[in-house]
């Protein structure tokens, strides 16, 4: 009997809006590939190939895409949420599909390259009902703070504390390891947390329950500029990803038929999707990002930018620190200076000025 996983992917992505409101926040493109494929196949890499997903906004989107798995190796079942039902809720939904192994549970929303192995290997070691992974923060007084023993087990929740009560630097990674035993604890058709609900009742209760604190790569891709810094990450090579691309040249990432001018500059690290098509001129600078089948016009200048499928961008556009749904029209002209974000299909008349 093998180790099944749940991927927690029923959120609304709020925080990624307005990328979010025709996208649902699993499916929102990270190069070339959905989100959530990225940990699909972590798990994979793992030899974890029984996948749950937990769905509810948009879910027909992420299921008609992934069908059954199989085009990635993998089987996927699908838990759909008829309301929002919280973490430990939806994980409680998916019960039909646990057998008596561990579940691997991780939240939607994390690019990590951890490694699921040690983790796992310490829960059984421990004979832990609960295994959480913590990483370390800079600033824990944005976070729920987890106290551990030099052992491991965790003795402690304390949300959003003071600096003087900071006195650790771990929090919750959003990855468990969970008996499913434990589950029996989490109401039925309700909305219950594992943070506020489940974890804090099995130190209540004092069942086995341990952490263990990580030093990969980690991040929380639920806002834009954390969105981008992902793209940005992956890129300088802080993080262990499968990348679908060639590498023509140090730091510059091509993939399919894409058609570049002889004239046009192209200064790494960068990306460009299948069927990009880059006029005569332009320069595509550091940390551009532009995905599939979109048109780059001639004179534009392009750096740390995102730019999703099928947008045409016109002549002598100049984009930084920009991020761009599917579907746009950008005018000639135009010049974005300013952190923005642009819904699907917007378009933005020449001469257009934000920033």
């Amino acid at each position: 009997m093998s180790m099944r996983a749940v991927i927690i992917a029923g959120g609304s992505g709020t925080r990624l809006r307005p990328l979010t409101y025709n996208t649902p926040k699993p499916m929102v493109p990270l190069f070339n590939k959905p989100f959530v494929q990225y940990q699909i196949e972590m798990l994979r890499r793992h030899g974890i190939t029984e996948i749950i997903i937990n769905l509810h906004y948009l879910a027909d989107a992420i299921r008609a895409h992934f069908g059954d798995g199989s085009a990635l190796g993998v089987k996927l079942f699908y838990s759909f949420e008829k309301q929002a039902l919280g973490t430990a809720g939806a994980v409680k939904n998916a019960e039909e599909f646990f057998n008596e192994e561990p579940l691997i549970v991780l939240n939607g929303d994390i690019l990590t390259d951890i490694d699921l192995g040690e983790l796992i290997r310490q829960h059984h070691q421990r004979q832990a009902k609960a295994t959480l992974a913590l990483i370390r923060v800079t600033d824990p007084t944005s976070y729920g703070l987890v106290f551990t023993t030099t052992e491991g087990k965790i003795y402690r929740f304390l949300e959003k504390p003071s600096w003087d009560e900071a006195t650790v630097d771990t929090v919750n990674a959003g990855i468990y390891v969970l008996d499913p035993s434990v589950l029996r604890y989490v109401p039925r058709n309700e909305a219950y947390s594992f943070e506020r609900g489940l974890f804090p009742l099995l130190l209540q209760l004092k069942e086995p329950f341990y952490a263990s604190i990580t030093e990969n790569y980690w991040l929380d891709i639920g806002s834009p500029s954390k969105y981008m810094q992902a793209h940005s990450d992956i890129l300088k090579r802080l993080v262990k990803v499968d990348l679908d691309a060639q590498e023509v040249s140090p730091g510059i990432f091509f993939g399919k038929g894409v058609d570049v001018d002889p004239s046009a500059e192209l200064r790494g690290p960068l990306f460009l999707g299948d069927g990009v098509r880059v006029d005569r001129g332009a320069k595509l600078n550091e940390f551009t990002i532009i995905g599939a089948r979109t048109s780059v016009g001639p004179g534009c200048s392009i750096q740390h930018s995102l730019v999703w499928e099928d947008n045409q961008i016109g002549a002598e556009v100049n984009l930084s620190h920009a991020i761009l749904g599917h579907a746009c029209r950008i005018g000639n002209q135009t010049r974005i200076d300013t952190p923005t974000v642009l819904a699907d299909r917007s378009v933005l008349e020449t001469g257009t000025l934000l920033g």
